[in-house]
């Protein structure tokens, strides 16, 4: 495998895609993989910038790896950041169909996983950004452990009622950009209560990455259902 820090090609393998329950345990002899998807504008950099910096001050040693069709922006944009070691964050060029990269086939993905876990002995956690998809992306259990999805409050409060497998299927289903409901006309209560409705006993939380609001929430439900540490 290249050793250069970003990897592109084509994908061909198929895995299933209805997968839907986080692993119970995370495999010893790697680091914890955590995914983040959900449609473009969603927030899933700006979450993953809030949780770098609150996984660091637990000391929890952490990696990136971000998922874009031709160009490798949000690495950049993180690796600039000064959040992280810039060595530390690797980028994946998925081609048309970012989704493949993450679900069907999540072979570069993996690649780049277990190159972090060869450089860095420690490494604890991984955190995979998918490239921005629609409300059917979904993350393969071959390639996460536990997955979120994004989806943000001004996309509409119709959302969840969608019923698409990313908001259906995720481990955590975050709302993002609550801060703009009475900007935008939408009913922030119905549209919590209606994603609650649709996903049964998984659960929804409101953040406003902006700010930071609702992010703490998110890195400790990280913290006790993928790295099993007391909170």
């Amino acid at each position: 495998m290249s050793t250069d820090s970003d990897l592109s090609g084509g994908m061909q393998l198929a895995t299933n895609p209805f997968e839907n329950a986080a692993r119970s345990t995370v495999h010893a002899a790697r680091a914890a993989r955590v995914g983040i998807g959900g449609p473009v504008g969603s927030g899933k950099t700006r979450l993953l910038e809030q949780l770098i910096p609150r996984f660091a001050a637990r000391g929890i040693d952490l990696a990136v790896i971000t998922n874009d069709l031709v160009t490798r922006e949000d690495a950049e944009r993180v690796r600039r950041s000064g959040l992280i070691d810039p060595a530390r964050v690797l980028a994946v060029e998925t081609g048309a169909c970012p989704h493949t990269a993450i679900r069907e086939d999540p072979t570069l993905n993996l690649q780049a996983a277990d190159e972090l876990d060869a450089r860095y002995p420690g490494l604890r956690l991984v955190l995979i950004e998918s490239g921005g998809d629609n409300l059917a992306s979904s993350f393969s259990l071959d390639l996460v452990d536990y997955w979120i999805f994004v989806i943000d409050v001004a996309a509409g409060d119709d959302i969840p009622r969608k019923r698409g497998l990313g908001v259906l299927s995720c481990d955590l289903l975050v709302i993002n950009k609550f801060d703009l409901a009475p900007h935008v006309g939408v009913d922030l209560q119905r549209m919590v209560s209606e994603a609650r409705e649709v996903r049964g006993e998984r659960p929804v939380l409101l953040t406003n990455c902006a700010t930071g609001d609702g992010v703490d929430a998110v890195a400790d439900a990280i913290i006790e259902n993928v790295l099993f540490d007391a909170l």
